[in-house]
């Protein structure tokens, strides 16, 4: 059937041969850059917010990268223990449940959740002000392209449904761009606030009120 769904498996077929075929020094190049950009942005944003006597994010909901995404742990150490942020990682909850995000710090135990990602054990943490979500695909319009599963689109959706604000960013290879494709995305789908690539800003960098 030529459903949006039915198209997504071989658009994330594509997707996942694309950014495999990146060489391990371009990968190891581009997270570096993301890094440094998310660092930049977010301490711009905070700083500014401070100055004019505004309240500043605190919690950032980020993940635990499977094996091709770009890699964060460095950054979400620096956060947690330099720069004073609380860091959670999501965990799978149930196969149609919105994800839970628990504390995180460099001392938190780990345990291998559903499909292999690591996740940490301890007390749920607050509902997030920055969102990290992981990428595969993306348009220059905040959609996002993910694994198939739901659960950010759920969590997204769930957030909202609750009135909370947070700002959403999708972590991405540009090689993921969608430009050029015949993608349609699906009513389920919730666009994000920006998309940030090894490439620079996708989607705009997302002002901090």
């Amino acid at each position: 059937m030529n459903t949006t769904q039915n198209n997504a498996v071989p658009l994330r077929a594509r997707l996942k041969q694309r950014r495999d075929a990146q060489s391990s020094t371009d990968t190891s190049r581009g997270a570096l850059l993301i890094r440094g950009r998310l660092f930049t942005w977010l301490a711009s944003n905070r700083t500014r917010l401070l100055e004019a006597g505004k309240s500043a994010p605190q919690h950032i909901a980020a993940f635990w990268p499977l094996p091709g995404e770009p890699e964060l742990q460095a950054l979400l150490r620096q956060w947690a223990e330099e720069e004073g942020y609380q860091v959670s990682l999501p965990v799978v909850i149930g196969p149609n449940e919105p994800l839970e995000f628990r504390h995180w710090t460099p001392d938190t135990p780990m345990v291998t959740g559903t499909y292999g990602i690591q996740e940490p054990i301890g007390d749920p943490a607050p509902l997030p002000d920055i969102i990290l979500v992981p990428t595969l695909g993306y348009t220059r319009q905040g959609d996002r392209i993910g694994y198939g599963k739901g659960y950010y689109d759920r969590t997204l959706a769930d957030l909202q449904k609750r009135g909370h604000p947070f700002t959403s960013i999708g972590i991405a290879w540009a090689t993921g761009d969608l430009s050029g494709e015949n993608y349609t995305p699906a009513a389920h789908d919730v666009k994000l606030d920006s998309i940030l690539t090894d490439k620079g800003w996708a989607v705009p960098a997302p002002v901090l009120a």
